[in-house]
Order: structure tokens, then sequence, then C-alpha cells
């Protein structure tokens, strides 16, 4: 799954791949945000770890990872 998170007065967003189901992605962001002053914290497909106060979050975008189209074919 590609999963994009929006930082509050910050014009990049953050994107990276998970292996995890989206629902259970869906369930460790509620999570993190019912918890005062919490961290999301998600690791993507190559290990690296992004962790995020929830305070600063604008959004996050869980959303199927699409497959790139190569060539030059009219599809």
């Amino acid at each position: 799954m590609e999963v994009r998170i929006g930082v509050q007065q910050t014009a990049r967003e953050l994107v990276l791949d998970s292996s995890e189901a989206p629902d259970a992605l869906a369930k460790k962001i509620a999570a993190a945000m019912k918890t005062e002053g919490g961290l999301l914290d998600l690791t993507d497909e190559k290990g690296r770890r992004v962790v995020v106060p929830v305070a600063k979050l604008a959004y996050v975008e869980i959303a199927a990872t699409e497959s790139r189209k190569v060539g030059f074919g009219s599809s």
C-alpha cells in the first residue's frame, strides 16, 4: 500500500510503501491519534521508519500502489 502523509506547514508530503493491509494501517493511525502527544510510527517495505507527531498531521492517505506503465502504447 502507498501511504501519503501531509505534515502541517510543510510543502512536501511523506510517501512510503507499506506491506501492511489498509485496515491494519488505518487502525494504527487511529490508535496513534487517540493518545495525547502521540506519534505515528510506520515502517516501509525497505525497513525505513517514519515517525510523525500526530499534532502535526494534516492528512494521511492510504491507497493501492499503482503499477507504472512502461512504453509508448496508448491504453
